[in-house]
């Protein structure tokens, strides 16, 4: 059996402005990570389909459903997700058949 091969991302996450437009000196967030998908395919792919108005949603939505997804799997045995698996397994099936 071939081992999948991971692809290797950094995110850097930077408070910028808060609410009252006042500049944050905030220290940026780096979060290395791993996934076995090529994100930058993925949203590619959405963004042909235009599943949203605005493509930098798209941006918003498969790193947020990535990083999150992958929390959630790699801990699927937490009582947090018990509700919310099943559901999010379908909502892929969903996803993907567009």
């Amino acid at each position: 059996m071939t081992e999948k091969r991971i692809h290797q991302y950094e995110l850097t996450f930077k408070y910028l402005k808060n609410n009252k437009g006042e500049i944050m000196d905030k220290t940026p967030i780096f979060l290395p990570f791993q996934n076995y998908d090529d994100i930058y395919k993925i949203i590619e792919i959405l963004n042909e389909k235009n599943l949203f108005k605005d493509a930098s949603q798209t941006n918003q939505f498969v790193l947020g459903l990535k990083l999150f997804g992958d929390v959630m799997m790699k801990n699927k045995d937490l009582e947090l997700f018990s509700e919310m698996r099943p559901a999010f397994m379908d909502f892929m099936k969903k996803l993907k058949s567009k």
